[in-house]
């Protein structure tokens, strides 16, 4: 085994050829994608100068990614994925397009703007189930742990690098020139699924409906492991999300100075990034159940330590071991989601896991304004990072299940 290959577990890329083409689409799908964030920023705060409106691109994305995620869960353990995810990939493009075309006519409408967000939402929502359950039909168990790795890899790769670009591309050819360039990633992800097998479902697949949600529903609490996997999420995410207090901080120990804002958000990407270059000895480990938990307890006592650091550099450095720690997380528990959940249910179990990624964050921010608002942003921070560490150990103690949870 090579060097890089002990620290980057490649052999999915090797062996697989489908879900190489899989990752190369996804990975420029998702750099697309962060070009038209920027550009659809930068579009409505020149239409209205703003706040509540910039505010108003996080509802027209959220409510549909929530709500269509939910059908779209049921769909895919209903339907062929591969061609739910070619339709919803077209509605993407279709709204990508149009999102180019009103920008390159000046048709200057902010309704035009967010309607074409949510149905981009709405299709992304609609798919993105039936997406996440393509690593562990195209991989063997063994290696499912590292096609989410790589996978996360150049997500995060995206946020980093995308966001630079498109300031760039914004400010020389404009917002257009942005949507255009959406357009032609989302055509690279389109092949990639276009090549992929039939991923028809099994001869128990459910009907779509309430009764297939509520189904899913009670299978993740009949589950210990699936349940436990996810709680563990909500606990990291709302209990100790950092972004909403970062002004706050910066203003009480750096003056407010723009440029060290931005230092707290490269440094979880940083910390990021470098723990998915290194993943390759996460994604071998046996017992992921026990790597997510000490990942996410991790993530806590970082960003805890974050609320109680004074120097600049030792601000960062915290905060890129919580992001390196959220990223082991992230991995080991879309590992274990995938794995301890059969085929007939893995598409409204995804539906789950998307809804929490989605909203989890949102509720974390949410929740630490509340307490920066009632005492400081430092015992926000502080006290959100220890409940985090706590209720950790709690699960870690009382879930046995998910802490033994081994792969063969």
């Amino acid at each position: 085994m090579s060097l890089l290959d002990g620290l980057i577990d490649l052999r999915p890329l090797r062996s697989s050829p489908a879900f190489r083409r899989l990752w190369l689409g996804s990975s420029a799908s998702t750099f697309g994608g962060q070009l038209t964030v920027v550009a659809v920023l930068s579009q409505v705060w020149e239409l209205t100068g703003s706040p509540v409106a910039v505010g108003a691109i996080g509802l027209a994305q959220a409510v549909p990614m929530v709500v269509f995620g939910l059908i779209g869960g049921t769909l895919a353990d209903a339907v062929d994925r591969r061609r739910l995810v070619l339709c919803t990939t077209l509605g993407q493009i279709v709204s990508a397009v149009l999102l180019a075309g009103q920008a390159l006519t000046g048709l200057a409408s902010l309704p035009v703007v967010l309607g074409l967000v949510a149905l981009q939402a709405a299709c992304g929502g609609l798919g993105a189930p039936a997406r996440k359950t393509f690593v562990a039909r195209l991989l063997p168990e063994e290696l499912v742990g590292a096609g989410i790795a790589l996978s996360h890899l150049s997500f995060q790769a995206a946020m980093l690098v995308g966001p630079a670009v498109a300031g760039l591309v914004t400010a020389k050819w404009g917002g257009g020139t942005c949507y255009l360039l959406d357009v032609l990633t989302f055509g690279a992800g389109l092949y990639g699924v276009l090549r992929l097998p039939s991923m028809r479902p099994g001869a128990d697949a459910s009907r779509p409906g309430l009764r297939a949600i509520w189904e899913g529903w009670r299978f993740i609490g009949r589950r210990p492991v699936v349940s436990g996997a996810f709680l563990t999420d909500v606990l990291a995410t709302v209990m100790a999300m950092p972004i909403a207090l970062f002004p706050a901080i910066n203003d009480e120990r750096f003056g407010g100075s723009p440029e060290s804002l931005g230092l707290f958000l490269s440094a979880i990407a940083v910390g990021g990034i470098t723990a998915g270059a290194a993943s390759g000895m996460v994604t071998r480990a046996r017992r992921p159940g026990a790597v997510m938990l000490a990942a996410a307890g991790m993530w806590g006592l970082g960003l805890a330590a974050f609320g109680m650091a004074q120097s600049l550099w030792l601000v960062l450095g915290c905060l890129a071991v919580a992001g390196a720690a959220d990223t082991v997380s992230v991995i080991s528990r879309g590992a274990i989601v995938q794995l301890a959940t059969p085929d007939s249910h893995r598409g409204r179990v995804s539906a789950v896991e998307h809804i929490v990624g989605v909203s989890g964050p949102d509720l974390g921010n949410f929740r630490g304004g509340l307490v920066a608002g009632a005492t400081s942003a430092s015992f926000a921070i502080i006290s959100g990072g220890a409940l985090c560490v706590l209720g950790i150990a709690g699960l870690a103690v009382a879930n046995s299940s998910l802490r033994r949870f081994a792969t063969r």
